[in-house]
């Protein structure tokens, strides 16, 4: 009887000693488990905290090192995805430039046309082509240098009213070789805190592109709006409205919505990227709505 006793004690200690010891090890291997699928690759694996003791702490930390590493991950895939798109929508840009350039080039080798205004057209071309190439290089020098936070904004209060209306003076035969009338009914000066010189580039960059899509009436008119907190800028261009689908798409890198009616004037599609860029320096804000008879272009800055 004794015996009997003495095994069925043996056997329920061993019981408990067991269920404890799964008990205790349950955690490190929840924590084995979650490490071996991180292991294979199952970055949004989490483990099991069932704990608030020490090894409860221990899987809090691992979830929020998880969840470092999977953004740290998606963060550097995204990247390499921006930097892939990036080198292919360079590449198209540049096949068109390129292609021509080595065209005319050959045909002038080759004496394919010797009369002098030939020649003197085929160099027009080479010329205007590699015009076009430098223009996308610098801007698209400028645009990394903002986007990497190494072209910071230079802080200053200025008239906006005297540098649109010194814009608008740089533009003038422009504007007249396209029949465009500007209105700008500013007459007060408007102080604004921002970088002049990076001010300058948003409005030249709208105004360009008013004149070269301005239609129908072929009025651009500029605005200044004082409000609470800044100043808004706007100018309207009469024309086509631009299709909704596109709007998102404006601000994104050699973005075209109509590819041969930027060609033709040189457009690179890069700067409205740099308005944007500008902006995000300054932190504030910039946009485009569409109206029944035009578009307009707007941003702000600090007072």
């Amino acid at each position: 009887m004794y015996r009997q006793v003495t095994v069925i004690v043996l056997l329920c200690s061993g019981a408990v000693m067991t269920l404890i010891a799964c008990w205790l090890t349950r955690p490190i291997r929840l924590l084995t488990r979650a490490t071996g699928k991180m292991a294979e690759g199952e970055y949004s694996y989490r483990a099991e905290q069932i704990s608030n003791d020490e090894m409860g702490q221990l899987t809090a930390d691992f979830n929020h090192m998880a969840e470092a590493l999977e953004q740290n991950i998606q963060n550097l895939e995204n990247e390499v995805r921006a930097r892939e798109d990036f080198i292919a929508a360079f590449s198209h840009e540049l096949k068109t430039p390129i292609a021509l350039i080595q065209g005319y080039a050959e045909g002038l080798k080759e004496g394919i046309n010797d009369d002098p205004e030939s020649r003197e057209f085929y160099c027009d071309v080479i010329m205007d082509e590699a015009g076009k190439m430098n223009q996308m290089v610098k801007q698209l020098l400028t645009l990394s240098s903002l986007e990497s936070g190494n072209d910071k904004p230079v802080m200053e209060r200025f008239d906006l009213t005297e540098l649109i209306r010194g814009v608008i003076g740089a533009a003038q035969i422009l504007i007249q070789q396209n029949g465009i009338t500007v209105e700008f009914a500013a007459d007060q000066p408007v102080y604004v805190r921002a970088d002049e010189f990076k001010i300058e580039q948003v409005v030249t960059n709208y105004l360009s592109n008013a004149i070269h899509h301005a239609d129908g009436e072929k009025k651009i008119i500029i605005r200044i709006q004082e409000e609470e907190n800044c100043v808004l800028t706007s100018v309207f261009n009469t024309g086509n409205p631009i299709p909704e689908e596109a709007l998102p798409n404006l601000w994104t890198k050699f973005y075209k919505v109509d590819k041969a009616r930027t060609r033709a004037y040189g457009g690179t599609g890069i700067g409205l990227s740099i308005v944007k860029a500008i902006m995000d320096a300054h932190g504030q804000s910039c946009g485009v709505l569409n109206w029944q008879n035009g578009v307009e272009f707007w941003f702000t800055t600090e007072k």
